[in-house]
This record gives C-alpha cells, sequence and structure tokens, in this order.
C-alpha cells in the first residue's frame, strides 16, 4: 500500500484529499505547512508520493518543491501539485488544479507510481 503525504494548510482540502486516496486503499500523512513537509518527506519510511498545495505559510510549494527535487533523500519522490501550471517545469510530476476531480488525482498517482 502506498503512502501520500497531503500538503495543504487549508485542512478542509487536506482532509477531502486524503478521504479520496484512503477510499481507493492509499496510506496518508498529512502536513499543513512547507516546514511540516519537508520534515515529514524526509522521515522514514519515506512517502511513496505527495500531493503539495502551491499557496502555504512558512514557505511557498514551489520553494518546497525545489527543495524535495534538490534533496537526495526526497528528490524521487513523484509530486502532484494542486494549483498552478508553471510548477511542472519546477520538477513535479503532475499539475492539477482546483477544484480537485477526484478521477485526476487518481490518475495522476497511478501515473507517478
Amino acid at each position: 500500500m502506498a503512502t501520500v503525504l497531503v500538503v495543504d494548510d487549508d485542512r478542509v482540502v487536506s482532509h477531502l484529499v486524503s478521504s479520496l486516496l484512503r477510499e481507493k486503499g492509499y496510506k496518508t500523512l498529512a502536513a499543513f505547512d512547507a516546514v511540516q513537509a519537508l520534515m515529514s518527506a524526509k522521515r522514514a519510511p519515506p512517502v511513496d508520493a505527495i500531493v503539495l498545495d502551491v499557496n502555504m505559510p512558512g514557505g511557498s510549494g514551489e520553494e518546497t518543491l525545489r527543495k524535495l527535487k534538490m534533496s537526495t533523500l526526497t528528490q524521487n519522490i513523484p509530486v502532484i501539485i494542486l494549483s498552478q501550471e508553471r510548477v511542472r517545469a519546477l520538477g513535479a510530476d503532475a499539475v492539477l488544479s482546483k477544484p480537485l476531480v477526484p478521477e485526476e488525482l487518481f490518475e495522476a498517482l497511478t501515473k507517478a507510481l
């Protein structure tokens, strides 16, 4: 069972995404800002994928994505961005817009994993 780290400062969105993923058999972890996201991504055992919001406290999603891709501990973890297309160039494996369409999330995770 794959573990997905859901990073969004909006707890309603975080809960919704986590619930959708659990219904499909994924294990989920939550982080609500950039600092928590980076700490959670580097913990053992590693997560299998990250769903990352762009706008959040403690650092932007773009900055968080850059740090994830620069670290040898996290550079190979697939990252799916919830928000803006321009971050794909930074190394995101997929970019999904809000409001989230569950089928798009599941498709992106299937491709990334």
